[in-house]
């Protein structure tokens, strides 16, 4: 939503105070591997919920904004977001403590920002959920939820442009599913105009943004000082499920002409 919750909260009081509908893109709330995550997890199918673990990591080339702390603000805000909110509407829960460690081995690139970071949340009722990002390891994005019963293994998780997949297990049974691509876009624009058209709020909302924001200042936070940082559990109002799916075909990736990793000068 923005780098820092103070922006965030900014935003948030414009919108009220301007009787306007505020709306964060979080495309992975209609999209049907995702959702249908949820739709497991809260079906009791993995017993008791006890862990959420992910990794998402990417190669960041030197002169990328994503580098530059002003406008990217490291691996969290950018890719680390998808893991926390994945967390969020998993588990059904708020975070109540927070604990990272930040990793900086190529000091020329990652002057400003971190170069990888491992994060763990603590959950109420002794759920736990930690992730590592980075932007100086080979691309790789999954997530898996780890119940009493079985898990669920959606891998990959975060990708737009291509299939994803669910990996299923329940007692020692496994089941495999995978899932077409499609639009991710469209839907989450389809939404948000039938929200103004109906002068309905909308969900995502402001307030689930800048949840997320204040998480990652509190991991930051974690990392710099050694100890783990207590959180107020955030008050959204909703998480997202099934109920918010749009199919959309898969439109094709254009082909990219004269175009390189985005530059703070371009």
């Amino acid at each position: 939503m923005a780098v820092t919750s103070d922006e965030c909260a900014e935003m948030n009081r414009a919108a009220r105070e301007s009787g306007i509908l505020l709306m964060i893109a979080y495309r992975l709330h209609f999209e049907e591997a995702n959702m249908k995550a949820v739709d497991i997890v809260q079906s009791g199918k993995l017993g008791d919920v006890r862990l959420f673990h992910s990794i998402f990591t990417m190669q960041v080339k030197e002169g990328d904004i994503r580098l530059r702390r002003e406008t990217g603000g490291g691996t969290l805000h950018d890719i680390g977001i998808y893991c926390i909110n994945a967390a969020r509407y998993l588990l059904r829960k708020e975070p109540i403590e927070a604990f990272a460690w930040s990793f900086r081995k190529d000091l020329k690139r990652f002057a400003e920002v971190d170069e990888m970071m491992t994060s763990a949340l603590k959950f109420p009722g002794e759920v736990a959920a930690a992730f590592t990002t980075s932007f100086g390891a080979d691309d790789s994005g999954a997530y898996e939820i780890v119940g009493t019963q079985g898990s669920l293994r959606v891998d990959p998780a975060y990708e737009y442009a291509g299939e994803l997949r669910h990996i299923l297990t329940v007692k020692g049974e496994k089941r495999e599913r995978t899932f077409r691509k499609r639009d991710q876009f469209a839907p989450e624009i389809i939404y948000f105009a039938d929200c103004i058209l109906e002068g309905r709020k909308p969900a995502p909302s402001g307030e689930e943004g800048e949840a997320d924001v204040r998480i990652i200042e509190a991991l930051y936070r974690s990392a710099e000082t050694g100890k783990p940082i207590r959180l107020e559990p955030a008050r959204t109002g909703s998480h997202p499920g099934p109920r918010q799916v749009l199919r959309r075909k898969a439109v094709k990736q254009p082909d990219l002409v004269n175009t390189s990793s985005p530059h703070p000068d371009e």
